[in-house]
């Protein structure tokens, strides 16, 4: 099978992909309450911020998780939406401009994950789903790492296998990491908070989990220690 891996900083194939499909995919998280199993896990587990704080959106897709972080966080906040498909980022900025929460805090750029346009220590807040599985895996993490500060936080939306991640995996030409894997490349940068299980009866939950981590002074220094 031909997955669409970005598998270099200055190749674009998953953006290329995703600008021809972008509708689709809005259309397919929002029938399978994406948005209102986030809602329920911000509800359940509050995000530590402060006003002004700076979030990233590192592949923001067409909005649904940018959305959701705009509905759960009740004062101002600065977030950048960001993604490699020019044409998903016009979809999330219709979204966003569309709603009640806030559009006025939300910045767009088009970029690379491995390559973010950002210095180091930019955001409080890393939040990312379904764009990893478009990378190598060490090197997303990496790079998103950066662009934390010392004790700021990365919320991962990984997909696990199972048979409805191996039918997206078709669909959206992604592969995802094994759970393995995915912890032990967070704890190289992070100290994993919590490792999230949505409810059996939410189909989110047949392909996704939540892993919430903080990137502290303690785990900066860390080697690697899976190849």
């Amino acid at each position: 099978m031909e997955y669409v891996l970005t598998a270099t900083k200055n190749e674009a194939k998953a953006g290329s992909y995703y600008d021809k499909i972008a509708r689709l995919y809005d259309l397919t998280f929002k029938l399978n309450g994406y948005g209102r199993s986030l809602d329920q896990y911000f509800a359940l587990n509050p995000l530590s911020l402060t006003r002004g704080a700076r979030i990233l959106d590192a592949g923001c897709g067409t909005g649904l998780l940018t959305l959701a972080l705009l509905r759960a966080i009740r004062f101002p906040v600065r977030v950048t939406a960001l993604d490699l498909s020019a044409t998903s980022i016009v979809e999330a900025k219709k979204a966003v401009s569309q709603s009640a929460d806030r559009p006025r805090d939300v910045n767009y750029t088009q970029a690379n994950v491995l390559s973010l346009p950002f210095a180091d220590n930019s955001f409080d807040l890393v939040v990312t789903s379904g764009a990893l599985e478009y990378v190598p895996l060490q090197e997303g993490l990496d790079e998103l790492a950066r662009v934390i500060a010392p004790d700021g936080h990365l919320l991962h939306l990984p997909c696990r296998p199972t048979p409805a991640s191996a039918f997206l995996e078709i669909l959206f030409r992604f592969k995802s990491h094994s759970p393995r894997a995915v912890l032990q490349h967070t704890e190289r940068h992070f100290r994993v908070v919590h490792h999230y299980r949505f409810r059996p009866l939410e189909v989110i939950g047949w392909s996704k989990s939540a892993i919430l981590a903080q990137k502290t002074l303690a785990t900066l220094t860390l080697p690697a220690t899976v190849e």
